[in-house]
């Protein structure tokens, strides 16, 4: 377990951005907003290994395909002008959704951005290989992956985090008792302090949790040898 790799900064940092991304009040911006960080974060890291970006390989690796998560439908929902009259009565379960949302969002990247690291990192993806199957077959080891872990010491660790955000708490705030302001909520300045801060934070915590890590990448070997040996019968 000694020669895991830390987890890489700017996954974090990606991570941390996802999780904002719900606090952008345009209906379906968001989800956009989400997209793009996560192909972003695709992009730089297979770049950073000298492999192209063929967009159809970048959309499939960053799970472009995914619907957005039951919370973030309730949390739009909840942020629509019917619940407004009466936003004093749905707060406190409006700000205990909008954290769900973003600890999902941010979950989400951090541990598909962290497997992409190691998949690329070891040779999983090369030039040849980004314009045949084997980016669905390592997004699909990955998803695997995550769904056998139990990911609740991390999200637990994300909820704190963001629950403790002063620009969540502030755009939570406006929400309700601004929500016909058309301008920024969200400063360009003050939300880039705020994920660096964050991303901070997270990593800080994220060093005792080089376990989990470890068993996490496990579980995405087993199920990407599993997956090309199935390919491999196949022929």
């Amino acid at each position: 377990m000694n020669d895991l790799p830390p987890l890489p900064g700017r996954v974090a940092f990606l991570a941390v951005a996802s999780g904002l991304t719900p606090l952008i009040p345009v209906p379906f911006l968001d989800d956009y907003a989400l997209r793009q960080t996560r192909e972003s974060m695709v992009r730089q890291l297979l770049r950073e290994h000298g492999l192209p970006t063929p967009d159809p390989a970048v959309q499939v690796l960053a799970g472009s395909h995914v619907s957005t998560s039951l919370g973030g439908a309730v949390r739009g929902f909840l942020k629509g002008a019917l619940l407004f009259p009466v936003r004093k009565i749905f707060r406190k379960v409006f700000f205990v959704l909008w954290v769900k949302d973003c600890v999902d969002m941010a979950s989400l990247s951090l541990h598909h951005g962290f497997l992409l690291t190691h998949a690329v990192e070891r040779g999983d993806l090369d030039a040849a290989s980004l314009n045949g199957d084997t980016p669905r077959k390592v997004h699909d080891a990955i998803v695997a992956a995550c769904v056998e872990v139990d990911s609740r010491p991390i999200n637990q660790i994300l909820r704190r985090l963001f629950a403790s955000s002063r620009l969540l708490m502030a755009e939570a705030t406006r929400a309700f008792f601004s929500p016909k302001n058309p301008g920024s909520r969200t400063p360009e300045a003050e939300g880039s302090a705020e994920v660096k801060s964050l991303t901070e934070r997270l990593l800080a915590e994220l060093r005792e949790e080089r376990g989990y890590f470890a068993a996490l990448q496990a579980h995405y070997d087993k199920h990407l040898k599993a997956g090309l040996g199935h390919a491999a019968s196949g022929r």
